[in-house]
């Protein structure tokens, strides 16, 4: 008699591969819900934020939530107002110096566009064909050196010479002659005063910006000339 085998029992509930799905799809599921839950809270804590920031008064009056960082258009119109404010005060002061003191025959003052403007003689300042400051000048500079103590501005120095050619064995021509002028200058109002030398720019122009014609002795005096320019944080050199 023969003995029929029985079929292999079946494995009960679902075959292992689905179960590894399944908890895959999940696992899936979970993360998007999580980050759908996160979003939900951010954007919640996002219009809190800004509800608090329109409730501040001050939030309107300033660029940034952290006081002072960046200033507001408000507070950059007051500083620059402030710096006008000084310039236009310096200049007075100057011209008020020079007129006190007989200067206004061979020194000027004046507010432009580039800040304030100083125009001096070269017989204020120098000896003919010679950059060394001379001593009858030093009350004058120390008194333009006592006044910058107290500015922040960039100062600029200018040599300017007339157009009768100079060779010797100092300055081979006006180029050298008017840089080592300009650089005389720094020198004597870094020296004496409190000053940062990193204030200064010293240029050389020899004849190459007259103030006149030079065709005569009286425009040629005019052109020999050292300038002074405590110039104005918004004016932009385009030379």
């Amino acid at each position: 008699m023969m003995m029929r085998r029985r079929p292999p029992k079946q494995p009960k509930g679902a075959p292992k591969w689905m179960v590894t799905f399944s908890d895959l799809v999940t696992l899936i599921l979970v993360f998007f819900i999580l980050l759908f839950s996160m979003s939900q809270i951010d954007i919640i804590k996002f219009k809190a934020i800004a509800q608090s920031f329109k409730e501040q008064a001050g939030f309107e009056n300033q660029s940034s939530i952290v006081p002072g960082e960046y200033p507001s258009e408000e507070m950059k119109k007051e500083t620059a107002k402030k710096e006008e404010d000084s310039l236009n005060k310096l200049a007075k002061e100057v011209q008020q110096y020079l007129k006190a003191n007989g200067l206004e025959d061979v020194a000027t003052a004046t507010r432009t566009e580039r800040g304030v403007v100083l125009v001096l003689q070269e017989k204020i300042l120098f000896n003919t064909a010679d950059a060394v400051v001379v001593e009858d000048a030093h009350p004058f500079l120390d008194k333009i050196g006592e006044m910058l103590e107290s500015k922040p501005n960039i100062i600029k120095v200018e040599g300017h010479t007339d157009n009768r050619p100079i060779k010797n064995n100092y300055y081979p021509s006006n180029w050298e002659l008017s840089s080592a002028r300009a650089s005389s200058v720094i020198r004597f109002l870094s020296d004496r005063h409190n000053i940062d030398a990193n204030r200064f720019i010293a240029v050389g122009y020899g004849d190459t910006r007259p103030l006149e014609p030079n065709t005569s002795a009286e425009n040629m005096q005019k052109n020999r000339r050292v300038e002074i320019i405590i110039t104005d944080p918004k004016y932009t050199e385009n030379q």
